[in-house]
């Protein structure tokens, strides 16, 4: 018999349905464009998201322990989307998450830039790492079907969780207004031209997001031959030589 699992259709079409039209959804990128297009709602990055530091500003948001977490998400978002079905889901993607983030905020993965110590022992969900299981990720993904497993209400409330567990949907609490109305305030955009499309966003200066800033290292790719600096250079061997030894 054929089952069709319509759960992100689902849960894009609660997005649009169930939340306010200004309301502004934390999730990986590569979800963005299914939050835009099909929930209609605001997401934190998406397919077309070039910047690096960014891209690990949601990475560091996602990874970190929950009570930090809700520290700076608190800031950013009014809702925090998971995919939790499997397979390639956000659980599977979290190890990345956590590279990307370790990047550009080195207190991810202290002194270990493949984040190996961010994950499960020997590939048993039963047994995430310490890091692994302190994370909003991990917490939002098993909250309630793992025995002791789960997020504060008081700071992410479970508002939708689809038909077939497939993705899930949590309401941040005690979101700053104050971060809200900065970010939204034409006068705190900076475009490259008045009236332009072109306007790279700008974080709110809330302390916790501030503190945050102030320890990130801007990414340099191995092909910007202009960048320089030893801490680049150090970070990039170091991530090499563990790869090497990895694949070795």
């Amino acid at each position: 018999q054929m089952c069709i699992r319509d759960s992100y259709r689902e849960a894009y079409h609660w997005l649009r349905d169930k939340t306010p039209e200004d309301s502004r959804v934390m999730a990986w990128w590569d979800y963005g464009y299914q939050i835009t297009g099909i929930g209609n709602r605001t997401t934190i990055a998406d397919g077309n998201t070039w910047n690096h530091e960014h891209i690990a500003t949601l990475g560091k948001c996602l990874t970190s322990p929950t009570k930090e977490a809700h520290s700076l998400v608190r800031h950013l978002a009014d809702y925090v989307l998971v995919w939790t079905g499997g397979g390639g889901d956000d659980l599977a993607k979290s190890p990345h998450m956590a590279r990307i983030g370790n990047s550009v905020y080195h207190d991810i993965c202290p002194n270990d830039p493949l984040c190996t110590h961010f994950g499960f022992e020997g590939n048993n969900h039963d047994k995430p790492t310490p890091t692994m299981k302190a994370s909003l990720l991990y917490n939002i993904h098993a909250h309630g079907s793992r025995p002791g497993v789960g997020v504060d209400p008081k700071m992410f409330q479970e508002a939708f969780t689809s038909k077939y567990r497939l993705v899930r949907i949590f309401k941040v609490m005690d979101v700053s207004q104050e971060s809200k109305d900065w970010v939204a305030d034409p006068a705190n955009r900076k475009c490259d031209a008045p009236g332009s499309w072109y306007c790279p966003g700008q974080y709110p200066p809330a302390e916790p997001i501030q503190k945050m800033l102030a320890k990130r290292e801007d990414f340099a790719q191995v092909e910007d031959f202009n960048a320089k600096g030893k801490k680049n250079e150090e970070y990039h061997k170091q991530y090499m030589k563990r790869m090497s030894q990895v694949h070795g």
